[in-house]
């Protein structure tokens, strides 16, 4: 069953939306967060007469929950877009929303604001339509998700639903899966000694640099391992170092934080384990070399079956909508998504096109955004069920 989307409307929110700065300030120091984005959502919910909820997790910083109640038994269905944008430095005219050939620009257009829009609009759709929904629809706005999904953490916390899609831009495939993370902290230990006694001192930065060697080599094994059939195999990489004190002093630490991308079937232990191999395996052949893995942060990776009934309904929408069946991938990078599987709610990830999340150009096409609408309204009303009163 499809209703109508207000295209004027739709892109007059998102314009809206794009030009309200919404920076994370826990990426960007002095970034103004989602309090402006999250008082516009709000607002033009309760112009719609929808149900609304807010809660702020931190100082101006809230998610907006919008429900839509079903009249009926039928499934419930959540569609999820956060409100936070990475920073804009060097870019032009980030909050401009100037709209060229087609494309939307300015920070957030496609990452992912003209999703928010989108789903604003099928809300809009919906409330003026005669279509009665058997299962209640939430739309959940959620803060945080470029640093530590602070409000899908909580979202799931305190809201359940029976299904999700998660409307991350995905050029309107159908993401089955993405790969998960897990940050480590790696210190060595060395001696520190006047740069002139080469007897006392012992180089934490060169002991460092051996173990980035075998690091480098365990990494491209990994690489080689049988990957997952959607987004490929493991991965590992050094991304910031320190070490040393002094010009004149022989360095007695020396810290690299290490990203291990994960895929379903791998543990955190498991990648923990490997690491402390590598290390003892140094330490063996060296007794001077001293070195602590610890494990500072993590996230699960995410994969959902092709016959889930929240990626068939969402197939069978683009089939109706589009008129074909859309292709089918995993992502490499992590989204909220995993946190909402894991709360036991069957998701999905679908979502526009366009390019240049985190770039300094950024860009959504609008008409995939108005197709996107259109499928995702189609959906939504085949997965809650009509309401027959």
């Amino acid at each position: 069953m499809t209703i109508s989307i207000d295209e004027t409307w739709l892109i007059q929110t998102l314009t809206d939306l794009v030009n309200i700065d919404s920076v994370n300030p826990d990426l960007v120091p002095g970034g103004v967060g989602e309090g402006a984005i999250a008082a516009y959502i709000e607002n033009v919910l309760r112009e719609l007469d929808v149900a609304v909820d807010t809660h702020e997790l931190e100082f101006g910083r809230s998610n907006v929950i919008g429900t839509i109640k079903g009249q009926g038994e039928g499934r419930s269905l959540m569609l999820n877009a956060h409100t936070d944008t990475v920073g804009y430095h060097g870019m032009q005219n980030p909050l401009g929303a100037e709209i060229r050939d087609g494309k939307m620009y300015g920070r957030g257009a496609f990452d992912m604001k003209a999703s928010l829009a989108a789903c604003l609009a099928i809300f809009k759709a919906l409330t003026e339509s005669d279509v009665q929904l058997a299962g209640d629809l939430l739309l959940t706005a959620v803060i945080d998700e470029e640093h530590k999904s602070l409000g899908t953490q909580h979202l799931v916390e305190h809201y359940t639903t029976d299904g999700a899609i998660v409307t991350e831009p995905t050029g309107m495939r159908v993401c089955c899966g993405h790969r998960g993370f897990v940050w480590y902290d790696v210190e060595v230990t060395g001696r520190a000694a006047h740069g002139s006694r080469y007897q006392d001192g012992i180089d934490a930065n060169t002991k460092m640099g051996y173990l980035l060697v075998e690091l480098d080599k365990f990494s491209k094994k990994l690489l080689m391992r049988d990957g997952h059939p959607l987004f490929g195999p493991p991965s590992m990489h050094v991304p910031l170092i320190n070490g040393g004190s002094s010009q004149s002093v022989y360095a007695a630490r020396c810290k690299i934080e290490i990203e291990r991308r994960i895929i379903p079937g791998e543990s955190n232990a498991q990648a923990l384990g490997e690491i402390q191999a590598v290390i003892d395996l140094l330490s063996a052949h060296d007794p001077e070399f001293k070195a602590v893995v610890t494990e500072t942060f993590s996230r699960d990776a995410f994969e959902v079956a092709e016959d889930a009934p929240i990626v068939q309904e969402l197939m069978a929408a683009n089939q109706e909508v589009r008129g074909l069946k859309p292709d089918v991938y995993g992502e490499l990078w992590w989204m909220d998504s995993a946190l909402i599987a894991a709360a036991g709610i069957e998701t999905v990830i679908f979502g526009p096109s366009g390019a240049g999340a985190h770039a300094d150009e950024e860009w959504v096409d609008l008409d995939s955004v108005m197709e996107f609408a259109r499928v995702v309204a189609d959906a939504s009303i085949r997965y809650c069920g009509v309401s027959d009163d």
